[in-house]
């Protein structure tokens, strides 16, 4: 039996006790299923730069190096010029995590726009406007480079055909090719050929990214799996998040050829740190998409089914509408999973 090295990242601000709530869950899967896992516990985000002087130290590269995977908290990012890059995307780059995949589904007793949303956003997470090359080129004027490649593109079209294949058959490439035609072109040709090379039982459509964001209100129902680049993907998760409850509720997962990272999309709310407030739902589906990754479908379903339960029960936080804590939330869930062994 292989046994999984996890490395666990609480992160900052709520990502802490978001982490904390999320283990004795964690820890049950793993009894039920017979899941065999190692956790090394490391220290990144906005709280290591003052003991380390970095958000991202080498004794927590030294323990994701030996890891396969990595449970993040959300954490603070320095927004001040000159300031280091964020945590997630220092390990996005380390590991070649191309494919963040975020989910958007409904959900029970959570109020969405429409009662059967159901789609992946795939954003291509290390090119595009986020390539790091941002930079003065005088006093007075700043460049950002949006770099596409066609290994990037065919990269993130293999992955995110190969998903469409196994939901509903459906592929949107969201772009700006009217306005942005060498370097979007490339994006959708790229992934165009790969479609009538090997894909063809798919469908296969696109949308210019401004009417990509009125379309996912008006009819979201419509879409199963959109592929786009990295600016765009991290702006239409965000819309989208909201069409079923908010970022609370949305897990992601940042997958590489070898490598992968599972984190809520939320950020680290460091008003709300330390009350017991936080939605903790989207940590811990966050770590049902690690059990899909390692290939355990049977405890994803089952962490599923637990979420799904406890709100179904009128268990919820805050922010969804309901009067419940972090911690009574979590332990709902955790109920769900026990009385689950038990029968």
């Amino acid at each position: 039996m292989k046994t999984w090295e996890i490395t666990i990242l609480p992160g900052d601000g709520i990502g802490p006790e978001l982490i904390k709530s999320s283990m004795p869950i964690l820890r049950s899967i793993n009894k039920k299923f017979k899941i065999s896992m190692k956790i090394h516990l490391g220290s990144a985000g906005y709280n290591t730069i003052k003991n380390y002087g970095t958000n991202l130290p080498e004794s927590t590269i030294k323990l994701l190096k030996k890891s396969d995977c990595v449970v993040k908290g959300p954490m603070t990012t320095p927004e001040e010029p000159g300031s280091e890059i964020s945590a997630a995307v220092k390990i996005r780059k380390m590991f070649e995590l191309y494919a963040d995949v975020r989910p958007v589904k409904t959900l029970p007793s959570v109020n969405s726009l429409k009662p059967n949303i159901d789609f992946v956003i795939v954003r291509e997470n290390t090119e595009g406007m986020y390539s790091g090359l941002d930079y003065m080129v005088s006093k007075d004027t700043a460049v950002g480079l949006r770099v596409i490649t066609k290994s990037g593109s065919e990269r993130i079209g293999k992955f995110s055909l190969g998903l469409a294949k196994n939901r509903k058959k459906h592929l949107t490439i969201v772009h700006k090719g009217n306005i942005l035609k060498i370097s979007d072109g490339l994006f959708k040709s790229t992934i165009e050929k790969l479609h009538r090379e090997g894909y063809k039982s798919i469908l296969l459509d696109d949308a210019h990214v401004d009417a990509m964001a009125q379309w996912l209100i008006k009819k979201p129902e419509d879409y199963d799996v959109l592929v786009t680049e990295n600016l765009f993907g991290d702006i239409l998760s965000d819309e989208a998040a909201m069409l079923v409850g908010g970022v609370g509720v949305c897990p992601s997962a940042n997958i590489g050829e070898s490598f992968a990272m599972f984190e809520p999309v939320h950020g680290s709310a460091p008003k709300y740190a330390g009350m017991d407030k936080a939605n903790p739902i989207a940590t811990i589906l966050s770590i049902k998409m690690m059990y899909e990754w390692m290939g355990y479908s049977s405890a994803a379903r089952l962490l599923q089914t637990s979420v799904e339960k406890t709100l179904e029960s009128g268990i919820k936080t805050y922010d969804i509408g309901g009067t419940n804590s972090l911690s009574e939330v979590s332990k709902a869930i955790l109920s769900e999973i026990l009385s689950y062994n038990k029968r």
